[in-house]
Parts: C-alpha cells; structure tokens; sequence
C-alpha cells in the first residue's frame, strides 16, 4: 500500500466492511483456507459466471515466489 494516505485507506476498509457485510461466508471460506496452510503446490481455481451463464475459469498453481507475496501481505494487517 505504499503511496496510498490514510484517507485511501479508510476507503478500502469502508469497501472491505460493506463487501464482507454483503457476503458474509467469504471471509469465513478465506480463514478456513488460510488455517489449511496453502503452501506451494497449491492449485487455486476461480470461476466466474457471468448473468447470461457464460463461464470464465482459470487456475494456477502456488509457487515459492507466491507464498514470499502472502508472508508479505500478511504481515501488513
């Protein structure tokens, strides 16, 4: 978040409440998930519908590099 002032950030945590407030079961699934230890190899898998049904879904796999980002990100907040 470097360059970001605290009035950017008071944003993102407003965004971050209302978006956990609207779906409620995510921060749950990513605290399971997080407890579960991802560590590389992990393969992570997204899909996305869209309303008219049409499907977008990738995944990837989690390498060293990756899990060095989500130390640093954790140790942020």
């Amino acid at each position: 978040m470097a360059g970001m002032n605290p009035t950017q950030i008071l944003q993102i945590m407003g965004a971050w409440q209302k978006f956990t407030s609207n779906h409620p079961k995510f921060p749950k699934f990513l605290k399971a998930v997080s407890s579960e230890g991802v560590r590389e190899d992990t393969v992570i898998e997204v899909t996305v519908t869209t309303p008219e049904g049409k499907s977008y879904c990738s995944n990837l796999k989690i390498s060293q590099s990756d899990m060095e980002l989500f130390d640093q990100l954790k140790h942020m907040g």
